[in-house]
Formats: C-alpha cells, structure tokens, sequence
C-alpha cells in the first residue's frame, strides 16, 4: 500500500498539541497543497484567514464554544468560500446564485482535506472546526469578511500530544453501492457497525461513554441545524437565485 493511503487511512482528530511550531517550511507546504485542490470551473473560489495574532484567536475561540485547541494548536486557519474576490477583476460577474455557494463549498472542502492530509504526511495532527458557523455575523465582523464570503470551517494544526485510535467507519457497502440507490440498506451491517462504534467510545472513555452510531446522528438529527444560515448566507450575497 502506498505512504500516501497509508496517511489518510490512519487519519483521526487531534486536539491536543504540543507547543512547537510548525517551520516556514512545513506551513508554504501545507498551503501549496491546499492548493492544489481541484476546483470547479478554475474558479478557486476559497480563502482561508490565518489567524495568528493571539487576542483576535481568543475572540474567535470564544465564538466557537470555547474550544480550547483552536487556543493551543500551532496553526488555525479559516476556511471560506469566496466570491467577492472574483468581483474586484470582473466586476460584471454574475453572483447570487445557490450552485456557486455549492462550487464555494466544494472547492474549499477540497482544499481542507489536501492541507489535513498534508500535514498529517509531515508528522502532524489537525481538528476541523464546525463551529465557526456558530455565530457567522460576528465571525465575518472580526475578520473583515466581506459580502460574497462566507467562512465554513476552521482548521487547527500543529504536533500532536495524544494518539488516539482512529474512529471506525461506516461499512463499505453501507456508503458505496453500484449503478442505483438502494431501496434499503443492510439492518444487520448496521446493527453491527453499532456495536463496534459502542466498543470504541467505551474503549476510549474507559467505560464512561457507550454510544451507537445510529443513536448519536439521532441525537445531532432531531435539534435544529443552525436555522439562522439561510438568512446569513443570503445576507452574505448567496442563495438569492
């Protein structure tokens, strides 16, 4: 097997680091990766914000619940989709339109994954952070984001103090089918894809948490998924068409 699949099959979250910092060197790599992500239409429609004066990452970390590893973490970077750029040369560019929010997001997923598993070539660890659409209009304000930004996630790094186990995945046959969606899925793969991700929490909580899969995405499915987005995204200039 090669080093590359080596690297993104023993990917797991990490979010506890040690104080080194990452060289010139291994950052412009990392970027350069980030890169070289495909991109719809040639349109590299991301940005990503490197935060790295202290009190404006604390502000950032408050808006995010806290966490403390965007704190701790050698690098944090904020991943947006970004179509305010493209007006400064084209300032006739039609905008507006909902498949430009899904190029935006894919395009900056994309290069998300290739700077996590860059990085993670290199030695180090990372966490994605979801919560920076916690609170999206005070995020933008900080970071003087623009109209025609929107930030998706952030992106801690840096040289990793724990080793964790990775999460175990769902079955192939669960995620991948061939030629039509199936009218159903397999209860008894699931049921015991339930039961390996309950050995998991309880290994790694020493017994403290026991939680299947399907009782976790029940859990997150039932809440509301911040309803206030639409209404942010149209104010950012997306999904008026």
């Amino acid at each position: 097997m090669s080093a590359a699949i080596e690297v993104m099959r023993h990917h797991r979250s990490i979010r506890k680091f040690t104080e080194q910092p990452l060289s010139a060197e291994q950052r412009e790599a990392i970027m350069a990766s980030a890169q070289a992500a495909s991109s719809s239409s040639f349109l590299q429609a991301s940005a990503v914000i490197r935060i790295t004066d202290p009190e404006l990452r604390a502000k950032v970390m408050a808006l995010c619940g806290d966490q403390a590893y965007i704190g701790t973490a050698a690098e944090f970077w904020v991943f947006c989709a970004d179509f305010h750029r493209h007006l400064q040369w084209v300032p006739e560019a039609r905008t507006g339109f909902a498949e430009q929010l899904l190029i935006g997001a894919i395009d900056t997923a994309l290069m998300g994954q290739n700077a996590m598993t860059a990085a993670e070539s290199l030695g180090l660890g990372g966490v994605f952070i979801g919560a920076v659409r916690n609170q999206p209009h005070a995020l933008c304000e900080l970071l003087a984001l623009p109209r025609g930004v929107v930030p998706l996630f952030g992106l801690c790094l840096g040289y990793p103090a724990q080793d964790p186990e990775p999460k175990p995945r769902l079955p192939a046959s669960l995620m991948f089918v061939e030629n039509r969606y199936p009218a159903r899925f397999d209860d008894a793969r699931m049921q015991g894809y339930d039961e390996q991700v309950r050995q998991y929490y309880r290994t790694r909580t020493g017994g403290n948490k026991e939680m299947t899969w399907t009782g976790q995405i029940g859990e997150t499915l039932v809440k509301e998924a911040r309803p206030f987005m639409l209404e942010f995204l149209r104010e950012q200039g997306f999904c008026l068409r």
